[in-house]
Order: structure tokens, then sequence, then C-alpha cells
């Protein structure tokens, strides 16, 4: 028996496959120079039968760089940033630019840790989500030389460009409409908030609005761990027997609101007339419930584009937007479950 040598491909091997001189398939390769249709097909039809990879190492040590966009998030365990990243892989894809995910779980210390290794590779751009970092990785992500794009917040100050939208202002208008439509005992449930800056802005922004309309949260709860219907049920449950007098639920994000709803319509609750229920993110899931949900799109894959345009431009044309703050409109869904005047 034969075994097939694994020595790497190289330009010489799709020459002699093509018939076509190194220096012309390095051309072809590199999308450079000025090669004809027949060439270039003739040089990607060997390369393709071969299973040739270029070394984009031996290029990035001409250039420092290689053509990939770190991007670092804090979680793939909910349904919010897999559509952050739809967003990013559809803008990057008439790009040479690929996207490398790296996960954070939250932790400061695993986002210095994530970030150093993704920088040590030297990539085109990061995206990375939030403003805020510790103080190691805000010196990391101001010396790398590199775009950096913040998102899906603009509550705070950006290293160098931020997308995303102002969840201050998103609580604020969330506590308007509740007020508007009459509410007056109001719970809230949400993530333990010293983690998730996002999530205590939206609370701010809301207890802030509703004390101006003269109004306090009645009951209140915070949970650690995974967005969950079960998880949404379990709060709900033990609030209403806690203060059984509540007329609207808010929850931190439509997971735990979904599972709120589901537990009062199992009850045979009279939403929205005598209890009214909202959510944060606007996700795809809502569609399958009972009663539609109201929530707040929170314009993820609109976040995610934006982002990696920012970040395909400036390594296409060298300019520097720096300071470049990006805010989105966030769209309010009154949904079956927040009363309208």
């Amino acid at each position: 028996m034969q075994t097939r040598s694994k020595r790497p491909l190289t330009l010489r091997d799709v020459s002699e496959a093509s018939g076509v001189s190194e220096m012309t398939v390095s051309r072809v390769l590199r999308k450079k120079g000025d090669v004809s249709a027949a060439t270039r097909e003739k040089v990607q039809e060997a390369a393709r039968r071969l299973g040739y990879v270029p070394n984009k190492i031996a290029g990035a040590l001409a250039s420092q760089r290689v053509n990939l966009v770190a991007v670092i998030i804090p979680s793939l365990g909910n349904m919010v940033f897999p559509e952050v990243l739809s967003g990013i892989s559809e803008e990057l894809e008439g790009t040479e630019l690929q996207p490398v995910v790296g996960v954070t779980d939250y932790q400061p210390e695993k986002e210095e840790k994530v970030l150093f290794e993704m920088l040590s590779w030297r990539p085109s751009g990061v995206i990375i989500a939030g403003l805020e970092h510790s103080d190691a990785s805000r010196a990391m992500l101001k010396q790398a030389g590199i775009p950096v794009v913040e998102i899906m917040d603009t509550d705070g100050e950006a290293v160098d460009t931020s997308v995303g939208i102002s969840h201050r202002r998103a609580g604020r208008i969330m506590a308007e409409e509740i007020l508007k439509a009459g509410y007056k005992r109001i719970g809230f449930m949400g993530t333990k908030m010293p983690l998730d800056h996002r999530a205590r802005k939206r609370f701010e922004g809301f207890t802030q609005t509703l004390a101006k309309g003269g109004v306090e949260i009645a009951d209140q709860e915070f949970y650690s761990g995974g967005s969950a219907l079960a998880k949404g049920r379990e709060m709900t449950a033990a609030m209403l027997r806690r203060t059984p007098d509540l007329d609207f639920l808010y929850y931190s994000n439509d997971m735990i609101g979904a599972g709120g709803l589901l537990y009062l319509h199992e009850k045979g609750a009279d939403i929205p007339a005598k209890i009214g229920l909202a959510g944060f993110n606007g996700v795809e899931l809502l569609d399958g419930l009972p009663l539609q949900l109201a929530t707040m799109d929170a314009c993820r894959r609109e976040i995610g584009q934006t982002a990696a345009r920012i970040i395909a431009a400036r390594n296409a044309e060298g300019a520097s937007d720096e300071g470049q703050v990006v805010e989105l409109s966030p769209t309010l869904s009154f949904g079956d479950t927040l009363r309208t005047n």
C-alpha cells in the first residue's frame, strides 16, 4: 500500500498543473495584477482540483496583518448574538475578510484572554460587544493599530467606533408606554447586572422614567445563568405569590418574558387588561406564542452589518473614522400584552 505524501502544496504545484508561471499563479490567487480571464480560470481550476490553499502566514509577515476580523461576544447560548454574527458574515462575504469568533461568557478576565490571543494573530479589525472592558483590554484595543468597533451599545465612551442602540433610551421608551397605558404596580425581572451592563442601563432608564411619573418598582428579582423559558415561569410565579396586586411585568429579555407569558396564559390571566407584560430583543421565538409579547427590537442584524461595513471600508480605503458613533433606533412592538390607548 502506498501512503500519500502530506507535503503542503505550493505555488509551484499549481504552476505545473496549470502550465502557467508561478508569478502569474501568485497574481491570480492574490487577485492582483492584470491577468486574462482564460488564464485566471485555468489557474483557479488547477488550484481547486489540487485542493490548494494559500499560505496566508507568509503574506502576513510582509503586511503584518491577516485577513481575519476578530469578533468577540459574551455568549452563543442565547438568541441574540447569532443574528449579530449573521449580519457580520453577510456584510463581509464580498470581501477578503473572514470573521473569527471568541466568546467571553460575560467575564472581563476571559475577555482579556480571548482578546490577547486574537490580537496576537494581527487581525485586520476587531468587533467586540459592549463598551465596558478591563483596563488591560482597553489598553490592548487602543494600541492594536487596527479598526475597532464596539457593538450593541452607545451609552458610553468608545475606544474607537461604536455601533448600537442607547439602552437607557430603550428603557425610557418602554417606561413611558407603560405609564401612558395606565399601569401602576410594576414588577421587574432580569439578569444579575454587574456582568450585563446593557441590561443594567435599560433598568436605569426604565426606573428613572417611572420615578418621574410618580411610580416605583413594586417588586424585582434578579437571576444568574442563561435566559430560559423555565426560569421566566418560575420567577413570575414566585413574584406574583409575593406581590399579587402587580399589574405589569417587565422582563430584561424575551426568553424569560415568554416563560412568564406562558405561565399567565395557562392560569387564565386577563392579558393585557388586568396584567401586562413586556420583554426586550424582539426574537423570532415570540412568533410561536399564544399571544404576542410586547418587546423592543435591538437592531441585532443591522448592528452586525454596520460594524462589518465599517471594518471593511477602513481596510479597503485606509480611511480613519475614529470617534464615530452610529446609534440605531429600536422599534417598540406592543403585541398583545401591552395596552394601547
